[in-house]
């Protein structure tokens, strides 16, 4: 059984959680997530099964899509609803979406963000969320991260009480934190702020329409093994340019056999392709000019 399980993760499951459940349910070990969600999240989280774990790096380094609620008025030392008050500065005032789509704007491209204390980031061989839970505060290294897209989204702002919420929309690289980020548009519009609901709609090209629920996997695989979920490994790695070879070419490609560079790809990595199935990976060659060699074959 090969391919990708595009799950979508339930609320109160870590990652680990549901490669743990995937692999009981398909009867087989060889599962691997494609990027951590916190506990509290759902959303998009696609699982490779069998040779797909082969692709489990060049999934995880793509772009993700999440939908994410800010509430002003209060924030927390784990950055989401779930954490303890640290700081509260009330909201009199309703935030014109004017002001939001304004301040939203500045953090579009290329940003520097601090991990939170509680996230799973090593200092020292240890990871923050230890450190947080032993009540120490330690340096934490910067990181910088491209927001490619930022926008607000429905429902419409709504203040209640001393607390100012509203939604929008993010494209961003690996390794952004939008709790951070919740923090840091709070901070810019004078509050302070938390993340109050994340979901995650898209990994590369996977969307939330493409996904099943472990309920929606348990009917089918009580009748099948499961393999008709899967999606093609094609389907993980779309956002890649692909060079076509015909057959001649395909026992030549399985063992590994270095090219010449296809003239069309530019990048420095691509997928091999023969009639819509994925037979490699392969990238430039890093010390013979004009020639490519393989990453992973399939």
């Amino acid at each position: 059984m090969d391919g990708i399980l595009p799950l979508w993760k339930p609320k109160g499951f870590t990652s680990h959680d549901c490669v743990s459940k995937a692999r009981g349910m398909l009867k087989t070990k060889k599962v691997g997530h494609t990027g951590t969600l916190d506990p509290e999240v759902e959303g998009v989280l696609p699982l490779c099964v069998g040779k797909a774990t082969k692709i489990v790096p060049f999934l995880t380094e793509t772009d993700k899509v999440y939908e994410a609620t800010v509430t002003l008025g209060y924030a927390t030392d784990t950055e989401d609803a779930t954490g303890a008050t640290v700081e509260t500065t009330p909201v009199n005032e309703f935030i014109s979406i004017e002001k939001i789509k304004s301040v939203l704007g500045t953090f579009k491209g290329w940003i520097t963000q601090t991990p939170p204390m509680y996230s799973a980031v090593k200092v020292n061989g240890k990871k923050l969320y230890e450190y947080a839970r032993e009540g120490m505060e330690v340096e934490r290294p910067s990181r910088e991260v491209h927001i490619k897209h930022i926008g607000l989204i429905s429902p419409e702002p709504k203040q209640e009480g001393d607390t100012f919420t509203f939604s929008f929309r993010v494209i961003c690289s690996k390794g952004t934190y939008v709790r951070t980020l919740c923090v840091d548009i709070g901070k810019a519009l004078g509050y302070a702020a938390h993340m109050s609901c994340l979901v995650r709609t898209e990994t590369a090209d996977i969307t939330k329409e493409d996904c099943y629920s472990f309920d929606e996997i348990q009917q089918v695989v009580d009748k099948s093994s499961g393999e008709q979920l899967l999606l093609p490994l094609s389907r993980g790695l779309a956002h890649m340019a692909s060079w076509e070879v015909d057959d001649e070419q395909i026992e030549k490609i399985k063992h590994g056999q270095v090219f010449e560079k296809p003239t069309h790809i530019h990048q420095e990595q691509f997928t091999v392709m023969n009639a819509g199935e994925v037979l490699a990976i392969y990238q430039q060659h890093p010390r013979k000019t004009g020639l490519i060699k393989p990453v992973r074959v399939f």
